[in-house]
């Protein structure tokens, strides 16, 4: 029994359930938490890739209603079959790319100094995006989208390859910039993540197999457990916030975090790992 090791993975879970579906970067902000905790070897890269189940979990509790109504309907109804298709056509372009480039960018671009880089770029296009002059919203609603919609939004998700871009942040902003409505971008942003984080997930454990064991497991399974219970809070809370708040205070947020993690890696104050 590792205490202080169960203690990290209970951290990065809470870190991956606060910020996954914050337009913040769960991916960023778990590099840098590993990186301060010295958990950020090959292993501890899959752990926070396997615990986004955990967060995507808290999202089908919220979203449970919506999600059992359309399996049931999907058979017959000609909307239910619409929403499914939708959300597998903004799935598949993450899912291309993704087995083109994902190696390359896990080797190159996974580092501190990246993630701060692309927390500022995308504070700043948050800023771009809250605050350009107000257009007509043609897609009040999730179940309002076209094809066509899902395929842009799910070809802006892959942005968030990019560690430190945000995968809601990415969905949810480019949504709202393509003509959906707050609320219609950030309820198709968590339906997407469902297949996308699952997949991912799913993915990467069986890739890397050959570095888990048994022994593994209760590492996982707090990580799962700190990941739901993080992110089933913060669906909750942000679902409320959205409808009578913007996104900006979140893209100063980035901006500044962002500025504070180069800042401390050039002065040599924090020991960021690969920076």
């Amino acid at each position: 029994m590792d205490v202080v090791l169960w203690g990290k993975a209970a951290i990065m879970g809470v870190v991956e359930g606060l910020t996954e579906f914050l337009p913040i970067s769960s991916t960023g902000h778990l590099i840098l938490a590993g990186s301060l905790l010295g958990f950020d070897d090959a292993k501890a890269k899959v752990f926070d890739i396997a615990i986004q189940t955990g967060a995507i979990f808290a999202v089908i509790l919220v979203y449970w209603q919506k999600l059992r109504a359309t399996l049931v309907a999907l058979p017959t109804e000609r909307q239910a079959q619409r929403f499914a298709l939708n959300v597998l056509i903004g799935f598949l372009p993450a899912v291309v790319l993704g087995l083109l480039f994902g190696k390359a960018i896990k080797e190159h671009l996974f580092t501190p100094v990246v993630v701060a880089s692309t927390f500022i770029v995308g504070g700043f296009i948050i800023l771009w995006a809250e605050r350009r002059p107000a257009t007509a919203t043609r897609v009040p609603e999730v179940d309002d989208m076209t094809p066509l919609d899902a395929l842009k939004v799910g070809l802006v998700q892959c942005l968030a390859m990019v560690p430190g871009t945000s995968r809601s942040g990415a969905t949810i902003i480019g949504g709202m910039v393509l003509g959906l409505s707050r609320k219609a971008a950030t309820d198709y942003s968590f339906f997407l993540a469902i297949p996308t984080l699952i997949g991912a997930g799913v993915y990467s454990l069986y890739k890397e197999r050959a570095l888990l064991s048994a022994s593994d497991l209760p590492i996982f399974a707090i990580g799962l457990l700190f990941s739901f219970l993080s992110a089933w809070l913060c669906v909750r809370w942000l679902l409320r916030y959205i409808s009578t708040h913007s996104f900006v205070a979140f893209a100063y947020y980035r901006i500044v975090f962002g500025v504070v993690v180069l800042v401390t890696a050039w002065m040599g104050w924090v020991r960021w790992a690969d920076s």
